[in-house]
């Protein structure tokens, strides 16, 4: 039996990969802010698939919460096999219209606690010779357009290049990809979605499925859909400012407002 630790688990894509590893055997770690939550889904997962669930409530926007979790990565009596760093949010409003502090606080969810729980899972994982890292990013890391897409962008490149580094230790670290996932991730943002197109919308099972047989594979990167493939692919081949003006455009049209 192996153990899975997945931040922000109780909503959207973590709980999605909550669901899928409970399925599959393996015991959970869940950490999220809200311990009444928590401790709900934990029941919920333990009396369905009869696994073994730990819960943490920590707030990875403060240096405590990104320190307790950091201590269970790194318990070397009772191993943690794959972390799924899923926690994140975004603020509504373009630049120098969010308030400095809630930028700090999304960069602090989304890069520092990123770098601190791949740290420490990794390098407990290395001593064993096994283990595996998901840091979910966004489609928005392949366009120029916001302080959210810049913080995804530093995941996805953190994260291969540490790939890299650990590559034949046994340690395998993929950046996830997703496009727009049906989760309360905007309406915790404040945003509306009414506009944005119905083919845009991503399955967040189908979207782990894909995640986990992309990790499987020994991939770095996974964009777990042929239409976001596509997107992210001439992303890459666009001109940068040609790419700013049409995500700017694109974010006016189709973005939540």
């Amino acid at each position: 039996m192996t153990t899975a630790l997945i931040t922000g688990s109780t909503a959207g894509i973590g709980a999605a990969f909550a669901r899928r590893l409970a399925a599959d055997g393996h015991d959970l770690v869940l950490v999220a802010r809200d311990t009444r939550r928590l401790r709900e889904q934990a029941t919920e997962l333990h009396d369905r698939h009869g696994i073994e669930v730990e819960v943490l409530t920590a707030d990875l926007a403060q240096d405590e919460g990104i320190e307790t979790v950091a201590a269970r990565l790194g318990d070397r009596k009772n191993p943690v096999d794959l972390l799924v760093n899923n926690a994140g949010f975004g603020n509504k409003g373009r630049y120098l219209e969010v308030p400095m502090a809630d930028e700090l606080r999304m960069l602090k969810v989304h890069c520092e606690a990123v770098l601190r729980l791949t740290s420490a899972a990794a390098g407990a994982m290395r001593e064993r010779g096994r283990g595996g890292v998901v840091n979910v990013a966004s489609v928005a890391a392949f366009v120029p357009r916001g302080t959210y897409g810049a913080s995804k962008a530093w995941v996805v490149q953190f994260t291969q290049g540490a790939a890299r580094d650990l590559a034949g230790s046994g340690v395998r670290l993929m950046a996830l990809c997703p496009g727009f996932v049906r989760t309360e991730f905007h309406e915790r943002a404040g945003m509306g979605t009414d506009n944005i197109p119905g083919w845009m919308w991503l399955d967040a099972d189908k979207l782990v499925a894909a995640a986990l047989a992309d990790l499987a594979r020994g991939k770095s990167l996974s964009v777990p859909d042929p239409r976001y493939k596509v997107l992210t692919g001439l992303a890459k081949v666009t001109p940068r400012g040609l790419l700013g003006g049409i995500s700017s455009r694109t974010g006016r049209k189709y973005g939540p407002r």
